[in-house]
Parts: structure tokens; C-alpha cells; sequence
């Protein structure tokens, strides 16, 4: 890439994210929903190669959608992103970029490129779901870092500020890290090749044993296939939110797309009234027995 793309994003016209019963917490439990937006600035669709059908493969489809019946009934306190995933990725860390993405990295700055970042989905991805390239050239740094002054920040911000709220009432806190996973990894990593649901808690690190064996439980006992830790244990929000000493707990959650949704078209299946019925139920039922932890 040697094509150099400069755009300047108007985030005042932007609804970066959306929260819910947050004004008074009920529950100790705070449903984070960090890939599910589908909002994407106008001025970086003019400038991209890929299509917004496309970007959006990279999202995790319709999970603000299955919890809506839990958010809206039950109350539970919630914080979801509005932006495309592809625009930017909060569940990363800041370090997490690719310095090749960028014709005015500065030199004096350490890119680390951890993993994710190499394979072009760390804060700022670079390829699609397909491998393909989102840019057609090299962007500035700049607009790098106004995603994460105006979008990353604000989100995390408010995240802390809940965790801390819900354990100034409570005592502790539970981040429920909500996301969907492609049919394929489960083939792919797994000797089991169906997975309904994967519970990540950095390998009973995250949170006390007794959160996600309930949460296990509610999904067995509605015979849905459930795998911990594999293919997912945990990225960089079960990871950052969990503070044992503070009692700030975490558990990611992975919802098999396929069980909900064609992943070609993006559109939901006949099954996905019930399969939110049933997380919704989880959810909820996660939620009060929280309140008796």
C-alpha cells in the first residue's frame, strides 16, 4: 500500500454508544457489547475498498438484538457500542496496532504488534472477516488516534465507571463480555465441532468458579452445547476489568452465530426468537443470583 488516504471524521454527528439501567443499578451485573454496532462515519466509507456488507462480517451480528429481552425487561444495566467493529475494536488494547497501517507512524513510538495486530484485527483493522484489505492505502496516525480520543476512551471510561458504581452498592461487580463467534472456529479449534456457547474466564481466573458454573448450568439445562475457554478464554476486556482484590469479576461470552443467523446474509434465522429467549432467560437468571452472591 503506498496510496496515502486522509479523511477527517465528524464524531459530533455520531451516536457512539448506548447505555441502559444505568441510572439507578439493580443488579451487580453489567452487560458490556462492545462488536455489535453497525454505525459507521460516513467520511471512511467514501475512502475505504471494502463495502459495509463486508465490514460487517466483522461485527458480532445481532448480539445487542439476543439480549434485548433481558436489557429491556429484566433491567439489566448495559453498555453497548454503536460503532462497526472494522471502524475500531474496543475490546483490544491501545498497543495493539500495526504500524505498517500508517504513512506517518512516529518513529519514536513502540508499535508492539501483538498478535492480533499482525493478523490485522487489532484497534484499527485492517482486513476483513475474508482476509481482504479495507484501505486501498496507507491512513494517518491522526485519524488513529481520534478513534480512540473520541470512541475508545469514552467507552472504557464509562465501563470503569459502572464497575465502580456496582461496587460501591454491591460490594463487587460481574462484566458479562457479550459477543457471537463464527461457525467455523468451532470446527476449526475444537475436537467437539459443535459449540452453541463458549465461556471465557482466562482459564478460572476471571471470576469465582461458582459465576460460571451457574451460567454454565442455565445453558446445559436448556441443551445447548457449552465449551469454556475453547475457542475463546478471554480478550482484552475480561482481562482488564477483571480485579479480583477490588471484586471486579468478569466472564466473556460466545454465542455460535450459526445456531441464530445465516453469517452469509446477515439476516436472523427461524430460530433466533427462541435463542434469545433462552439468553435473555440466562441472563436474567445470572442477574438474581448475583444479587444473593
Amino acid at each position: 500500500m503506498s496510496e496515502k488516504i486522509d479523511f477527517t471524521v465528524d464524531y459530533s454527528n455520531l451516536n457512539i454508544m448506548n447505555e441502559y439501567n444505568t441510572a439507578d443499578l439493580k443488579f451487580p451485573l453489567i452487560l458490556s457489547i462492545p462488536h455489535s454496532g453497525t454505525i459507521f462515519p460516513p467520511e471512511f466509507l467514501k475512502v475505504i475498498s471494502a463495502d459495509v456488507t463486508t465490514l460487517r462480517k466483522n461485527e458480532d451480528l445481532f448480539v445487542y438484538d439476543l439480549l434485548e429481552p433481558a436489557i429491556k425487561q429484566q433491567g439489566i444495566p448495559t453498555l453497548h457500542l454503536n460503532i462497526g467493529r472494522a471502524f475500531i475494536d474496543v475490546n483490544r488494547a491501545k498497543m495493539e496496532i500495526d504500524p505498517s497501517m500508517f504513512y506517518d507512524y512516529p518513529k519514536d513510538e513502540l508499535g508492539l504488534n501483538q498478535q492480533r495486530s499482525r493478523y490485522g484485527l487489532g484497534i484499527i483493522h485492517k482486513i476483513t472477516a475474508d482476509s481482504q484489505p479495507i484501505y486501498a492505502g496507507k491512513i494517518s496516525y491522526r485519524e488513529a488516534e481520534a478513534r480512540i480520543k473520541n470512541i475508545y476512551n469514552p467507552y472504557h471510561n464509562r465501563l470503569k465507571q459502572l464497575c465502580d458504581r456496582a461496587i460501591e452498592k454491591f460490594g463487587f461487580c460481574l462484566v458479562l463480555d457479550c459477543h457471537s463467534m463464527p461457525s467455523k472456529i468451532c470446527s476449526i479449534i475444537s475436537e467437539n465441532p459443535r459449540i452453541d456457547i463458549c465461556l471465557g474466564n482466562l482459564f478460572e481466573q476471571s471470576c469465582p468458579n461458582k459465576i460460571s458454573f451457574f451460567v454454565e448450568n442455565e445453558f446445559v439445562k436448556r441443551e445447548y452445547y457449552v465449551a469454556k475457554n475453547r475457542p475463546y478464554s478471554g480478550a482484552f476486556i475480561t482481562f482488564n476489568y477483571c480485579e479480583p482484590r477490588r471484586q471486579s469479576h468478569t466472564l466473556q461470552l460466545e454465542i455460535n452465530r450459526m445456531i441464530y443467523a445465516d453469517e452469509v446474509s446477515l439476516k436472523i434465522n427461524n430460530n433466533f426468537q427462541r435463542i434469545s429467549y433462552d439468553i435473555s432467560k440466562v441472563i436474567s437468571n445470572l442477574a438474581n443470583f448475583l444479587l444473593d452472591f
